[in-house]
Parts: structure tokens; sequence; C-alpha cells
């Protein structure tokens, strides 16, 4: 009786100075990032010494330059930079829409160019006609269209408590709005802006002409302006003039920047976020935060001495707004390279409060991340369920199938505030909130290093 109450007491208070050991160290790493902290300058410098950085841009190439200066400054193990080939689009100069009705009154509208869309040729007037969502212009007339502008005028659905549901629901009259209203006859596309508030930002954001009979200019406008538009709708006809002077070039060389941290086999963990950006704003939460928490993960885990059992890289990935060619690049050269992959981790989803992980994988998978619960939980990260990683590291689940992927989440309710428009800027970036998802990150890392075999 006495060994069974000592066998019964060993193994228990092994398990709780386990779960003991691995809350002091990452107590550490929160300490480090809130008092030692390094993301929210480096976000800074970013977005204010970089600036926006579509892809194939100056802005963009003085990014990597800048990323590979910042990293090396860290003293890591090794950092390179990946060679791959991207897209080359440009907005070129400023567009400008506005509307008049059969009085001839006059509104201005505030309007971006879809990344990936051609350009007017000039300025481009049409009579609208408007559509609820992507699924009813698929079943419209083409002679009901041909010679006009289609209007697509879906809002988010205020009902879902995650933003990105409701982000998710309307992509389709971005991403498809062009190819359907192309092959309906029309002679250009403007969408509601895919945002959560009225406001009056449009908002920005790749496109697709796949399988097109003709390429047509594609626009967003502000969900104020889609408003009014819907309105002066309703009460007759209306004619949108259009100019946009965008277009596509031949595509570049550009690279992903990497860090790494080397452990006591060669099995990789991979993190990161992408380092591109659109062209207006600063691209602070989308997706400068995600690089800021990337960085910052790394370099405390060094500050800390933390010896890892797994080789760590970072990836500062480009290319993800618009072909994610840094994403599918990295996967074919680790396969090309016989890497063994056993975790890949993304943040990519602002700078805000983070709440936990979505975990892409099996239900085994997804039981073994969600162990870490309590240990996370004093750190008020609570969410652990089956979900999305993220873009950039997308490509690697179908190179490594049995891999974990894991997107960070975070308070989604002002991300589409902001997203792919002039207010994603840096001020709009709490630096605790910030401080606390390179801290998260780094808790992940260290916890996956730990426990993956």
């Amino acid at each position: 009786m006495k060994k069974t109450i000592f066998t019964f007491l060993f193994l228990t208070f092994s398990f709780l100075g386990f779960n003991q050991s691995d809350s002091t160290f990452i107590r550490k790493i929160y300490d480090e990032a809130l008092e030692n902290g390094q993301s929210y300058e480096n976000l800074r410098s970013l977005c204010k010494d970089i600036g926006a950085r579509v892809t194939a841009s100056a802005e963009a190439e003085m990014a990597i330059k800048w990323g590979e200066k910042l990293l090396n400054s860290y003293g890591f193990d090794k950092v390179y930079l990946q060679e791959i080939k991207v897209p080359h689009w440009e907005r070129g100069t400023t567009e400008a829409a506005w509307i008049e009705n059969e009085k001839g009154e006059i509104l201005k509208l505030n309007v971006l160019a879809l990344g990936s869309s051609i350009g007017t040729n000039g300025l481009l007037k049409a009579n609208v006609i408007q559509f609820n969502d992507i699924e009813e212009l698929k079943k419209a007339n083409e002679a009901d269209i041909k010679g006009k502008i289609v209007f697509i005028n879906e809002a988010f659905n205020q009902k879902y408590l995650h933003t990105f549901k409701a982000y998710g629901a309307c992509y389709p009259q971005r991403g498809q709005g062009a190819k359907e209203a192309g092959n309906l006859g029309a002679i250009a596309v403007v969408i509601r802006s895919l945002a959560s508030s009225n406001d009056n930002h449009a908002h920005t954001g790749t496109m697709s002409y796949d399988s097109a009979k003709v390429k047509i200019p594609a626009a967003a406008i502000s969900t104020n302006d889609a408003n009014s538009l819907a309105k002066w709708l309703n009460k007759g006809k209306v004619t949108l003039s259009l100019e946009m002077d965008c277009k596509t070039l031949p595509d570049v060389t550009s690279y992903n920047v990497i860090a790494e941290m080397n452990g006591k086999d060669d099995k990789v963990i991979t993190w990161g976020g992408h380092l591109d950006s659109w062209d207006v704003g600063e691209g602070a939460h989308d997706d400068g935060a995600g690089i800021a928490h990337s960085i910052e993960a790394l370099r405390i885990l060094k500050t800390l001495d933390y010896q890892p059992q797994h080789k760590l890289r970072c990836v500062l990935f480009m290319n993800e707004e618009n072909g994610n060619y840094g994403g599918k690049t990295y996967a074919t050269w680790c396969k090309e390279n016989k890497e063994v992959h056993i975790a890949a981790i993304e943040s990519d989803r602002g700078g805000f409060l983070p709440t936990g992980f979505d975990i892409r994988g099996t239900d085994k998978q997804v039981k073994f991340v969600q162990q870490f619960k309590e240990t996370l939980y004093d750190f008020q990260l609570f969410k652990f369920d089956k979900g999305y990683g993220g873009v950039d590291i997308g490509p690697l689940i179908y190179e490594y199938p049995e891999m974990i992927q894991l997107g960070m989440t975070i308070n989604s309710q002002e991300y589409f505030d902001y997203h792919h428009s002039e207010a994603d800027v840096f001020e709009t970036v709490n630096k605790r909130e910030l401080e606390l998802g390179s801290a998260a990150m780094a808790a992940m890392i260290y916890l996956l290093d730990k426990n993956l075999k």
C-alpha cells in the first residue's frame, strides 16, 4: 500500500513539475516580451521607414534589405535570402470614380483598383446594374448585363462573431466578380469593399481572371459609397464613370528572408508572416504585425538562451497578397532539399490581442496541441480549435501532409476596419497587444519544439 501511494505521489508531482517548468519558462518569455520587447519598434521602422510594400515594388525590395539586416543584427545561427519569381502589378496614377443620377446629381466615390486588374484605358462610363452577391450575378441574363458596369453589393454578415467568417463569405465577389461579370458582357465590375464597418475607406485585394472570356477592370468602393450607390439605384438609373491606370508587367526576382537557430536534430519547425503588403496604408496589421511577431519570437528564445530540440526557422515570406509565390517556392524548396518538417505557425491576422491558435491537422494532432491549453490559459490563451493555419505555410501541408499547422488567432473585431486600406497604419497597433502576440508565438514554438519528436 505504501509503495502504491509513493508511486502515485511520484507520478503526480513529476507531472506537476513538468507543467511548472513549462510555465516558468513561458513566464520568462512574456517578461522579456513585455519588459524588453522590440516588436513595436521593429514594426514602427517597417511601417514608417519603408512603408507600403506591394510585391515587386522598390519598397518591397527595401523591406527585404531591412529584414535581412535586422535578422543579422540578432546573431542567429544562419540568415539568408531565398530567391523567388513574383508577379509585378502596379496601380499607376490615382483612380477616379463618380456616379450620376437622372437628376444630374454627382457623387465622387472612394475607389481602389483590385490587385491584378487591368486599367480602363481612359475614362470609362456606363449604366450600373446591381447584384446582391456573386451567386445572383451567375444566374443573370447576359442581355441585362451587356455593356453595363456590374455592382456587387454583398455586405459582411454582422451576425458572425468571428469576422474572418464574414470576410470568407464575401470573398467571392472580389475574387470572381470580374470573371463572372466579364463573361456576361459587362465592361467593368465594382464591388462593395470587404470591410466590417461603414466608412469612407476603399479596401483593395487580389482578384482573378481565370477562365474569363474577356478581362474587364475591377475596383472596390467604400462601404459608405456602396450604401449610397444602392440608394440611388433604388430611385432610378445611375451611371458610373471610372478611370484606372493599373497594369501588369513581366515577373521579377524577389526573395523570402530566412533566419534559423540550430537544434539537436535537423527536423524543422517553421513560422512566419508575409513581408509584402498592398500599396495603400502601411501594411501594419497586414502583415507587418506578423513579421514583428515572428522576428521577436526568435529573438526572445535566443535571448533566453533556449537550446532547441529541432531546427527553428523564421521566414519572412514575400508575395502572399497576390500569388503566394513565397509560400509555394518555400514548400517546394524544402521538399527538394529532403527536409523533414514537423510543424509550422503563421501570424497573419493582425496585431490585436492574441486568443490562441487554430489547428490544422488530424483529430489526434488537435488533441496534442490542446494539451497545452492548461499551461497557456494563465497567459490568456484559450482558443485551441480545429481551423486554418495560413496562406504562406499552406503549401507545406501538401508536401508534408503529416505535419501540424497553426494559425495564431486574435480578437478579430477591428481587423477588417483596416485590412487592405489606407487606414492600415502603425498608429492603429497597440504596443502591448503586439508584444503579447510575440510572446504567444514564442511560447507555442517552445512547446512544440519540446514535445514534438
